[in-house]
């Protein structure tokens, strides 16, 4: 037993200890990333990077994931759902993992965000998309849904708009829609991408995960609209690995090309 104790101290590790530290709550990545390990990620993911972003919380592609700094601290329940999320074997297994991971709650920097400044021409744009949201609200949704920030962007070139859940709790929603989309495509189709994100709306109002899934198809098909984007602002070019791609979950989607 002397032997034992003298060999722990001078750097040995033991099984029992092995196991003590994967019970540990994680204190940075590299610690975080054998609690993953030890819960099923795949090997090929060699390293975890924290991040702080404001609406993605989890994302991977290739070799790399990255989860929000807020998780690191999360139950062991929480992790194995991020697990799950990454390498789930089948739609009903992520979709449940995706739901535990956004019931978690994180606490979300919104002091030191940047808001873009509204253009001084698009107030009356913004005004009749605000008309157009309780109109919509009340014919497709029974007036339960809650008013959001609603915003024309004209830095948004490769998206016809986004919907943003509210950061943190207690601060209001947001849709952006792009104002290269309203001037390309006209009126008409800039009411449907509003419409296409209140369905998001709803699907974060209603605790569902913010997605293209199934449950936004279904609800898409409901209010009468196309489950995906059917015209790009502008085309884009491919990067250089065109056949990786990558998944995120978060709290933003967004209607693109």
């Amino acid at each position: 037993m002397f032997r034992t104790l003298m060999k722990r101290m001078k750097g040995g590790r033991s099984r029992d200890q092995l196991a003590l530290s994967l019970d540990a709550q994680p204190a940075n990545e590299a610690e975080l990333l054998v609690r993953l390990h030890d819960l099923g990620l795949p090997q090929r993911y060699g390293s975890v990077r924290l991040t702080k972003n404001r609406t993605v919380m989890v994302s991977f592609g290739a070799n790399e994931l990255r989860v929000h700094e807020g998780y690191l601290s999360a139950p062991r329940d929480v992790h194995a759902a991020i697990v799950t999320f990454v390498s789930g074997r089948n739609r009903a297994e992520r979709r449940a993992a995706r739901e535990a991971v956004l019931a978690h709650p994180v606490e979300r920097t919104v002091a030191t965000a940047r808001v873009p400044r509204a253009h001084p021409e698009d107030a009356q744009l913004v005004v009749q998309l605000e008309e157009w949201h309780r109109r919509y609200n009340d014919r497709h949704f029974g007036g339960q849904l809650g008013r959001v920030n609603m915003r024309v962007s004209r830095r948004m070139r490769s998206r016809l708009g986004h919907y943003t859940a509210g950061l943190p709790r207690g601060h209001r929603a947001e849709i952006a829609i792009s104002h290269a989309h309203i001037v390309k495509h006209g009126w008409e189709e800039a009411l449907h991408t509003l419409l296409h994100e209140m369905v998001h709306q709803w699907q974060d109002e209603q605790g569902h995960a913010i997605d293209h899934g199934a449950v936004f198809r279904k609800k898409a098909r409901d209010v009468g609209i196309t489950a995906s984007a059917r015209r790009a602002v502008r085309s884009r070019r491919r990067r250089s690995t065109p056949d990786v791609q990558e998944t995120s979950l978060g709290l933003r989607a967004a209607r693109g090309s």
